[in-house]
């Protein structure tokens, strides 16, 4: 397995469209950027980030999530989101995480991933289904 360095940095960029925000408070004006969505895109940008040091047939999976949603972004905004590694304990990987959207920062947290070589991974997942 490659070596991930501490003070590794990824970021993802996304607009804010119907599909990734809340519909469920009644006004098409109060529609903004969905949490789930966000703890997504948070764990997505440290996963892309993370594989640029994998070597192929390894990926990482999240195992961890904390991170606090600190303003609403309104559809049509764009966010970045950023994932820096601050801790690599064999194959556990934990990164700061932070979004923000075009005014102000919206979330801040911590997303731990683990590394998995992706056929023995999927092997203990089918049998898992067969126990």
């Amino acid at each position: 397995m490659a070596e991930i360095p501490v003070g590794a940095r990824g970021e993802l960029r996304r607009l804010v469209t119907s599909e990734i925000a809340i519909d469920f408070l009644g006004l098409e004006q109060a529609r903004v950027l969905a949490t789930p969505w966000l703890i997504m895109l948070l764990e997505m940008t440290a996963r892309n980030m993370i594989k640029t040091y994998l070597d192929e047939g390894f990926d990482s999976v999240g195992t961890h999530v904390d991170v606090r949603h600190l303003a609403a972004t309104p559809l049509g905004m764009s966010i970045r989101c950023c994932a820096e590694v601050i801790q690599v304990q064999d194959r556990r990987v934990r990164c700061k995480v932070e979004a923000f959207d075009e005014k102000e920062k919206i979330a801040e947290g911590t997303h731990e991933r683990f590394v998995i070589h992706i056929a023995r991974f999927a092997q203990r997942v089918q049998a898992k289904l067969l126990s």
